[in-house]
C-alpha cells in the first residue's frame, strides 16, 4: 500500500487533470474536512482541506501534485417511498429534517425503521434497495443537509411549527 500526496483542494465538475484514483464513500463519509483514507486502488490519501465540505458523486479532490482523486457514491442500504401522495410523504420527511434523494416517481432515503414505519402509517409503497445515496443539496446550495443544520444563520423569525412535531431535541441556542 502506498500513499498519494495529501489532497488539499475540492473540485466540482467540470475540472481538468490526470486522475490518479477513485474514493468510494457513502453518505455521511462524504462531509468532511480532515481525514485518513483508503481509495479504491488501496492507496492511503490524507484529505487535508481548508473546511468542513460536503463531496458530491463527480467531484474531485485536488492532490498537491496536481492530480485528481474523483469521489464516487458508494452503495448503502437504502428504502424507495412511491405511491399517491409523494409531496405530501416529502413534506414529513423534509419536516424530520432527512436527506432525501427526489426521482421521478419515488423518493430514496437511507434505510431506517423508523422512517419506514411512519412512511407506512402514511400509506407509502415501501421498497429496501441498496445502491448510491445522492439526495438533494438543499435550498441553500449544494452539499450536504445532515440532522438539523440548515447552512444559515438564524437571526429571523424561523418556526418549526409545534414542539412535538419531531422527535428531536433542540438546542436553545437553535431558537431565532
Amino acid at each position: 500500500m502506498t500513499d498519494l500526496p495529501p489532497a488539499r483542494t475540492h473540485l466540482h465538475p467540470p475540472f481538468e487533470g490526470e486522475t490518479a484514483d477513485i474514493l468510494r464513500l457513502a453518505y455521511e463519509d462524504r462531509l468532511l474536512r480532515r481525514k485518513r483514507v483508503e481509495t479504491v486502488a488501496g492507496h492511503r490519501l490524507l484529505i487535508d482541506l481548508p473546511q468542513t465540505v460536503g463531496l458530491a458523486a463527480g467531484d474531485a479532490l485536488g492532490l498537491e501534485d496536481g492530480r485528481l482523486v474523483v469521489i464516487e457514491a458508494a452503495e448503502e442500504p437504502l428504502m424507495a417511498a412511491e405511491g399517491e401522495g409523494l409531496a405530501r410523504l416529502a413534506w414529513h420527511i423534509g419536516n424530520r429534517h432527512t436527506p432525501c434523494q427526489i426521482e421521478p416517481g419515488r423518493l430514496v432515503l437511507r434505510h431506517d425503521r423508523v422512517l419506514w414505519a411512519m412512511l407506512e402509517g402514511l400509506g407509502a409503497h415501501l421498497t429496501a434497495l441498496t445502491g448510491p445515496f445522492t439526495p438533494e443539496g438543499g435550498a441553500y446550495g449544494a452539499g450536504q443537509v445532515m440532522g438539523h443544520s440548515h447552512g444559515h444563520d438564524h437571526d429571523h423569525d424561523h418556526d418549526h411549527g409545534p414542539a412535538d412535531a419531531h422527535d428531536h431535541p433542540h438546542d436553545p441556542s437553535h431558537a431565532g
